[in-house]
C-alpha cells in the first residue's frame, strides 16, 4: 500500500482539452469524494515551440477547476511542443516535486469509481494495457517484432528477455511489452521524465537502422514507456489495478466512442455529471460537447449500436458513426 495518496496529473490546453479537464475534475470529485491526493492540471507556457498561447484561455473553466480543488501549474516545452503534443505528458512531470508519487491520466478520461481504493505500488511502475498492436509494423521480410524491440532495449541497456510474455507465440505483438500511454504511474516524476525524454529524443534525433521502415509518430511515447517502466523495475499491471480501464476509470478518447461503448451505468453517471447548470454552462461553450451532450447527438450515436454486441474493431465503430454524420471531437 502507498504511504500517501498520490498526485493525479493531467494536461490541459486551450480548446478541447480545457473541457475534457473540466469533465475529468468533476468526475473525480463525484466518483471519489474521499480522494485525499492532489489533482494537478498542467498547462504549457507560450514559447518558441508553440504558435499561440497553448494554455487554458477560458477563465470560467479555470475558475471551475480551481473551485473543485485542482491546482493549475504551468511548464516550459523544451523538446516537443506543437510538433508532438503528446510529449506534453512527459514534460508536464516538471510541475511535480521530486519523489512525489504520481498517476498520469490522459485528459479524455472519466473517473467513475473510488480511485482512492486502488493500492498503487509506486516501486513497481506500470501503465495501461488498453491498447492494440499499433506499433511496430514489421515489414514482410524483417526486421521482426523481436528484432525491433531487442534493438531498442539494447540501445538503453535495459534487459529485454524479462519483458516477454512467453504465453504468447513468437512474433505476435502481445508477446512484447507495449502500453497505452493513457495512464501510467511511478514514484519519482523527475526521474521518470528524464528517462522518458532520453529515450524519446534519442529515437527521434538519432534514428536506428532497424527502425528505418517504422513511423515513430504518434507512437513515440508508447515506444518509450515499456523501456522506461522496465528500467525502473516495473511490469504489466496486475489484478490490483483492474479497476483502471474498468469500473474505476474510462479512457473515452472521443465522445462519440463513449456513447457507443460505455456501459449503461457509465452513461448514467456521465449524464448525471453533466446535468447541473454550473458545468453545463461551461461545456456548452465547446461546440462538439454542446451538440453531442446537450443537443442529444450522443443519444443518436448510442442507438446505432448494441452495447452487448459491438464491432470488434474500433475502426468499424468510427466508420459507422461517420457514415451517419455524427462524428465530432
Amino acid at each position: 500500500m502507498p504511504d500517501t495518496a498520490p498526485t493525479l496529473l493531467i494536461v490541459a490546453q486551450s480548446g478541447r482539452l480545457t473541457y475534457e479537464a473540466v469533465l475529468f475534475a468533476a468526475s473525480l470529485r463525484k466518483a471519489a469524494p474521499d480522494f485525499a491526493g492532489k489533482l494537478v492540471i498542467a498547462e504549457p507556457r507560450p514559447g518558441p515551440l508553440w504558435n499561440d498561447d497553448p494554455g487554458i484561455t477560458d477563465e470560467d473553466a479555470r475558475d471551475f477547476l480551481t473551485d473543485l480543488g485542482a491546482e493549475i501549474r504551468s511548464f516550459e516545452s523544451h523538446h516537443f511542443g506543437k510538433t508532438y503534443p503528446s510529449g506534453n505528458k512527459v514534460e508536464a512531470l516538471s510541475t511535480l516535486d521530486k519523489d512525489e508519487p504520481f498517476v498520469f491520466f490522459d485528459t479524455d478520461t472519466l473517473i467513475t469509481g473510488p480511485i482512492d481504493q486502488i493500492a498503487f505500488n509506486f516501486d513497481q511502475p506500470s501503465a495501461s494495457m488498453a491498447r492494440t498492436g499499433t506499433w511496430p509494423d514489421p515489414p514482410l521480410y524483417g526486421p521482426s517484432y523481436a528484432e525491433i524491440w531487442q534493438a531498442i532495449y539494447d540501445r538503453f541497456d535495459v534487459p529485454f528477455a524479462p519483458t516477454l510474455d512467453t504465453t504468447q507465440p513468437d512474433d505476435h505483438w502481445e508477446r512484447y511489452l507495449y502500453f497505452n500511454a493513457g495512464w501510467f504511474y511511478a514514484r519519482d516524476p523527475h526521474d521518470f521524465r528524464d528517462r522518458m525524454l532520453t529515450v524519446m529524443t534519442s529515437l527521434r534525433d538519432d534514428p536506428m537502422e532497424v527502425l528505418a521502415s517504422q513511423s515513430l509518430f504518434p507512437w513515440l511515447d508508447q515506444i518509450a514507456l515499456p523501456v522506461v517502466i522496465s528500467a525502473l523495475g516495473g511490469c504489466r499491471p496486475d489484478e490490483t489495478l483492474k479497476g483502471l480501464d474498468g469500473n474505476i476509470t474510462n479512457h473515452w478518447r472521443a465522445l462519440p466512442l463513449f456513447y457507443a461503448r460505455a456501459s449503461d451505468a457509465q452513461l448514467a453517471f456521465f449524464e448525471d455529471l453533466t446535468r447541473p447548470n454550473k458545468i453545463k454552462r461551461i461545456l456548452k461553450t465547446y461546440d462538439p460537447f454542446r451538440r453531442m451532450i446537450y443537443q442529444r447527438r450522443g443519444t443518436r450515436v448510442r442507438a446505432l449500436f448494441d452495447q452487448n454486441d459491438l464491432p470488434a474493431k474500433e475502426q468499424s465503430i468510427r466508420a459507422r458513426i461517420k457514415r451517419n454524420r455524427l462524428w465530432m471531437r
